[in-house]
């Protein structure tokens, strides 16, 4: 493939311009900011931490309280749940990937663009709005989000960049968090991605703005999240003929990517979305002492430090006036060795028999006044616990979609199938339109575990709404139909969270009205801890089973070229799956049984004229037998001085390759170097690879913008055996991350460069990204 050597030097010289301001920027923080918020440990985990440091906005040098506790919650009870702070070095080169940290998502090539997991173990079950599915990079599911609680306000801004303003790739995030107090937190985010591509009709535009608080009292406690999402993707069908990238020299003529003819034009999948998500809780309990964290009693040194600093500056002020001294009088404790007590010191009776000890009565005055502080010190960082022993809770789920594909152009031939729609619909150019919206409420009751004579563990009831109105083209005189779905269910958990030992959560579902009646879900978990050899091991067994409804849109689909109204048995899926770790070793072994009965799945056919793609359909099909998969996976860390290497190895078997397909093994592995610079630049420096054996991949129909099980027969394409290779130096400084980084550096060696038949992949890229926190 042809290079402009020109261009390429002028967006390289672009990009380490861009770069050397970054690392200035970087370098610029050392006099201003203090200690980061997480410390990376020898043994490679992360502590947060809350610290004291100077204020970023103000030159005088006061010192401000830093920290920062993120959490998600529950999306039925509102439970909260630890979760890492987003201040990571590790990885974070690979946040700028849509094919996932460790290259397991099969993606169309370009940033942003929809994807699907190879490890069939990770990928989510089908929801009612499938379209927003295969856009799980930039849209992430309540569950996954993070809730603040800060000591100071925090802002984080982070930029990813490549390419040039013609083809490259941009993503832009920004998050806002702040506190009104202890128990009020409130923040934003903003998140945008705009990138060009490398190919033909390959654009992708995201953005995202979400806004949430919480309020965690003793007996009321809330979690509110509000955000709206627009994604627009541009469609081109794939490149008409894969030897313009795997054969060039079959061609007279060199071409470069945006040369390369493509399917599609003028084709587009948009997506705008908007959701509300409230959880709240009251609980009734009662009140208990206990000691304070080392954090609570860091930041109230430090509130007790500022107050006295203010007090002695007021004092000093005041002082100055009326010119005055401020020296502080000798205390009782610090008197100097020839000060005498006020009155008599008491004398000893010879005549009394004692086995005490006898003290002077300086020396008792001295052990009463320590004992006396002591206790006053112990009791001053105790604080009072509310014990929540019954919650009454409820949780809100507002959801309102819509998907639009629209096409101006196709191919002749390209689509097998018109289907009449009324007059409004029925023009030249494609506008299949789907909307839902959704609500759900829940109401339930909890009963802390070891709280209640009658519940020694944790017990939950509960009973949930879920309202549904679908509004998809038909033949009727508005051009649209609705279909209003309503379903009941209730369902009971048990679960035991406390202790170091074991803990266990188990919880049952079952519908009882509506579309779904007869649908049952039962979930489990059992975590083991305990000590051999000096370190911890963790043992997890989870499992369900699942009796599900197939979603509407597998139901039901109405468009200009593509039509269905199934009649669908229900989909029951079990999975059985456990999980070994040892930090000594750093091991963690994964092992899992599926088993999918009445397996509904995307099948895709065409055929091929020339280099033009003809008669596109795809299908819905139902699998009435069993489908089984074992997954092994084994992630395995060495570290030797700065040396680390790091790897996932993944096997997966699939009893029916033409039904669910996986490839055998999928592997990732990370070498690098892990060193400090003048004891304050942290530098990871290395390179990793992603590689997986052929298998047919799943194709990508942008007509649902869902990937499709390859139903060609002998002319399925099977695609795999091609690492790709990146090198990196990841940095850390203060609050700044940042790298640089060559992506696909073995690109134009040989083999086959794709994920998804007829989508190539980018060329190599030199990319760069920054993110900076501000304590304000």
């Amino acid at each position: 493939m042809r290079i402009e050597v020109n261009k390429m030097t002028r967006n390289a010289s672009t990009t380490v311009f861009i770069w050397i301001c970054v690392m200035m920027l970087a370098f610029n923080a050392l006099s201003v900011y203090g200690q980061t918020i997480s410390e990376r440990n020898d043994d490679g985990s992360y502590t947060d931490v809350a610290t004291l440091s100077r204020d970023s906005l103000k030159s005088s040098g006061k010192e401000v309280m830093q920290g920062i506790h993120v959490w998600t919650v529950d999306e039925r009870f509102g439970d909260q749940r630890k979760a890492e702070v987003d201040t990571l070095q590790h990885m974070f080169m690979n946040e700028i990937f849509t094919s996932g940290l460790r290259g397991e998502y099969n993606t169309t090539g370009n940033l942003g663009s929809p994807r699907i997991n190879r490890i069939f173990i990770d990928r989510q079950q089908p929801e009612q709005f499938m379209f927003l599915q295969p856009l799980d990079y930039f849209v992430k599911p309540v569950g996954d989000f993070h809730f603040t609680n800060t000591y100071s306000p925090l802002t984080n801004l982070s930029y990813f960049s490549c390419g040039t303003d013609v083809d490259g790739e941009d993503r832009f995030k920004a998050h806002f968090a702040v506190n009104a107090n202890k128990q009020l937190g409130v923040g934003f985010k903003l998140d945008y991605i705009y990138a060009r591509g490398y190919y033909r009709s390959q654009s992708t535009s995201h953005f995202n703005f979400t806004v949430y608080g919480s309020y965690l009292g003793d007996r009321y406690q809330a979690h509110l999240l509000f955000s709206t999402n627009h994604q627009k993707i541009a469609e081109n069908g794939g490149i008409t003929d894969d030897n313009y990238v795997t054969h060039p020299e079959n061609f007279e003529s060199d071409f470069r990517q945006n040369e390369i003819p493509t399917g599609l034009s003028e084709t587009w999948n948009r997506n705008d979305n908007f959701h509300v998500f409230l959880t709240h809780r009251y609980s009734v309990g009662f009140n208990r002492k206990v000691p304070m964290t080392e954090e609570e009693i860091k930041a109230k040194k430090f509130a007790m430090a500022s107050k006295k600093e203010n007090e002695k500056a007021k004092k000093d002020e005041k002082a100055a006036k009326e010119g005055k001294t401020t020296e502080e009088p000798k205390t009782f404790a610090g008197r100097p060795d020839d000060a005498k007590i006020v009155g008599d010191e008491p004398l000893a009776d010879s005549s009394e028999k004692s086995d005490r000890v006898s003290v002077s009565g300086r020396e008792m005055a001295d052990s009463l006044l320590a004992s006396d502080k002591k206790k006053a010190e112990e009791d001053e960082f105790m604080k009072n616990e509310y014990v929540p022993v019954t919650s009454f809770i409820h949780t809100a789920k507002l959801d309102r979609y819509e998907r639009i594909f629209q096409a101006y152009t196709a191919p002749e031939g390209f689509y097998p199938t018109t289907y009449p729609l009324n007059e409004y619909l029925s023009t030249d150019s494609i506008y299949d339109q789907m909307k839902l919206f959704e609500l759900k409420n829940t109401l339930a009751i909890s009963l802390l575990e070891g709280f209640n004579k009658w519940a020694k563990a944790g017990l939950k009831g509960f009973v949930t709404s879920d309202l549904r109105n679908f509004e998809i083209p038909d033949t009727v005189a508005s051009g649209f139909s609705k279909y209003n779905e309503h379903t009941l269910s209730v369902g009971g958990q048990i679960s035991k969270t406390q202790g170091n030992l074991l803990h266990y959560n188990a919880i049952v579902e079952t519908w009882l009205l509506g579309e779904d009646a007869g649908q049952l879900k039962v979930d489990a978990q059992a975590d083991l801890n305990f000590k051999f050899l000096g370190d911890s091991v963790k043992l997890v067994a989870r499992g369900y089973f699942h009796r599900l409804n197939p979603t509407f849109f597998q139901r039901r689909y109405h468009s200009r070229h593509l039509w269905w109204d199934n009649s669908l048995e229900k989909e029951t899926r079990t999975r059985i799956e456990g999980i070994f770790s040892y930090n000594k070793t750093r091991t963690r072994l994964r092992v899992g049984v599926d088993n999918l009965k009445n397996h509904v799945y995307i099948a895709h056919q065409y055929a091929m004229n020339g280099e033009t793609r003809t008669s596109d359909q795809i299908m819905l099909k139902q699998y009435a037998d069993n489908v089984s998969l074992l997954t092994l996976q084994l992630s395995q860390d060495f570290k030797l001085g700065p040396l680390n290497w790091e790897t996932q190895l993944t096997y997966q078997k699939s009893s029916h390759q033409s039904v669910l397909p996986v490839p055998d093994l999928n592997i990732y592995s990370n070498l690098y170097f892990h060193f400090k610079i003048a004891k304050v630049l942290t530098v990871d420096l290395g390179g990793d690879v992603r590689f997986f054996t052929k298998y047919a991949v799943p194709d990508y129909c942008p007509q649902l913008l869902q990937y499709g099980v390859q139903d060609n027969g002998d002319n399925n394409i099977e695609l795999g055996n091609y690492p790709i290779v990146n090198v990196y130096m990841n940095m850390h400084l203060k609050r700044t991350r940042f790298f640089i980084m060559m992506s696909h550096v073995n690109s134009g060696l040989g083999g086959e460069p794709f994920l998804t038949p007829h989508y190539p992949l980018n060329d190599r890229i030199l990319r760069f990204g920054v993110s900076w926190n501000f304590i304000n």
